[in-house]
């Protein structure tokens, strides 16, 4: 079997949770992702209830927040930083 290297964001903290609970698997978390992915592929989806809802209504509620002009947006990260600095 081939095997390809890939690069993936992770929240750090999930990511140090998870590879100390896979290590009292006895594996590392590139072992756990395989593990994954092949119960992917083999059940034709999500090997565990998917809440399709719950990620609807999260998306949803970003796309009424990316079309609301009340809310402020940024063009630049010099913009956004001023603001993030700003007592307003």
């Amino acid at each position: 079997m081939a095997t390809q290297l890939t690069n993936l964001y992770l929240d750090a903290g999930v990511r140090d949770e998870a590879t100390r609970i896979f290590a009292g698997l006895g594996l590392d978390l590139s072992g756990a992702v395989n593990v994954f992915l092949h119960q992917c592929v083999q059940s034709g989806g999500f090997p565990f209830e998917f809440q399709h809802n719950k990620a609807r209504e999260a998306m949803e509620e970003a796309r009424r927040i990316s079309r609301d002009p009340t809310v402020p947006s940024y063009n630049d990260m010099e913009s956004l930083k001023a603001a993030l600095d700003s007592d307003d």
